[in-house]
C-alpha cells in the first residue's frame, strides 16, 4: 500500500547506504528535492543509475555519495562539462567513481527487461561501437532463429527508484504528463519507488499525453511543490536554464561547491558543515 511521508521520512525509509538507486527523469521531471534529501542524510557507497547523468548526479557524486555511476550520457545539458565527476574520475576528489557507460538504448532495454522480471535485455545495438572494449557488461548473442548476432546487457534493478511526476490521487496513483522518458519502466523495475510530486489531488484528469503509475507500484509518495528545480515539470514551471549556466562556474572549483552546497542545500552552519565534510580534502 502506498504510503504518503514527507521526503525526509521516505528517503529514511527507502534508500540505504550501499544501495542501487535511480533518479530518473530525461530532462523534464528530474527529481532534485529527492537528491537533495539523500545528500542531507549523508548517504554512501551508491550505485547510481541515470540515462544522463547531469546536474543532480555532479552535486551528489561530488558530496562523496556514490561508489559506482551507471549511465549513457554525462554532461550538463546546453553547456558542457559535469566537473564535480570529472573530478572523481581525474583525480578521485572526493572519491574513486567506478564507471559503467552505456548507450541510450541499452539503459532503456535494461530498465524494460528489469520491469519485466527478465535477467538481461536483447536488442540491436552496439555495431561498429568501441564500447564493448572497456565494459564487460556488453555482450553478444546469437538469435536462435536466425542467426543474428545481437547485443546483450544485464536488467536494471535498482534497490530503489526516485521520481517526480505531475501529481497523485489520495490512492497513490501517479500522473506524468509531457516527456516521459523511462520513469515508468524505472519505477517498475525498482524493489521501492518514491515518487515526488507537484501536488496530491482528489481526482487524476484523464489527458490524451498520460502515464499512470497505479498505487500498486509505488511505495511512497511525497507533495513537493517545485521537486524537479532547475529541471520543469509540464503545466507547473518553465525550466530554469540560468541555473544550468551558472552551475558551469560554481562545479568548476571545488570550495566554490562546497560553499554553494552548504548553502543551498543543506543550509547549515560553516562549523557543522565543516564536521560534514572533514573526509573531503580541498586541495588541487
Amino acid at each position: 500500500m502506498t504510503k504518503f511521508q514527507s521526503l525526509q521520512a521516505a528517503v529514511a525509509d527507502n534508500l540505504k547506504d550501499g544501495d542501487m538507486v535511480a533518479f530518473e527523469g530525461f530532462t523534464h521531471l528530474i527529481p532534485h528535492a529527492a537528491a537533495h534529501e539523500a545528500i542531507r542524510q549523508e548517504r554512501r557507497d551508491l550505485t547510481l543509475v541515470r540515462m544522463t547523468p547531469d546536474v543532480v548526479y555532479d552535486q551528489m557524486i561530488g558530496m562523496g555519495l556514490a561508489r559506482k555511476l551507471i549511465f549513457s550520457y554525462v554532461g550538463n545539458p546546453g553547456v558542457g562539462l559535469l566537473r564535480r565527476i570529472r573530478d572523481a574520475v581525474e583525480h578521485g576528489w572526493p572519491h574513486r567513481l567506478e564507471l559503467e557507460e552505456h548507450s541510450h538504448a541499452a539503459m532503456a532495454n535494461a530498465y524494460e527487461a528489469g520491469a519485466a522480471g527478465l535477467p538481461c535485455a536483447i536488442f540491436r545495438g552496439y555495431r561498429g561501437a568501441e564500447l564493448a572494449r572497456v565494459n564487460p557488461n556488453i555482450k553478444s548473442v546469437s538469435c536462435p532463429f536466425t542467426g543474428e548476432e545481437l547485443a546483450a546487457v544485464p536488467a536494471l534493478r535498482p534497490d530503489v527508484t526516485f521520481i517526480h511526476a505531475s501529481r497523485a490521487d489520495r490512492k497513490g496513483n501517479v500522473l506524468i504528463e509531457g516527456i516521459i522518458g523511462v520513469q515508468k519502466e524505472a519505477v517498475l523495475a525498482a524493489r521501492r519507488a518514491v515518487v515526488t510530486v507537484e501536488e496530491i489531488v482528489d481526482d487524476l484528469d484523464n489527458h490524451p499525453n498520460l502515464t499512470v503509475l497505479p498505487h500498486w507500484t509505488v511505495t511512497a509518495v511525497c507533495e513537493v511543490p517545485g521537486g524537479a528545480h532547475p529541471s520543469y515539470t509540464q503545466g507547473y514551471y518553465a525550466r530554469d536554464n540560468a541555473s544550468y549556466l551558472e552551475w558551469d562556474r560554481i562545479a568548476a572549483d571545488r570550495q566554490v561547491f562546497l560553499d554553494w552546497m552548504r548553502r543551498n542545500v543543506l543550509d547549515e552552519t560553516p562549523a557543522v558543515f565543516s564536521e560534514r565534510v572533514k573526509d573531503l580534502r580541498v586541495t588541487a
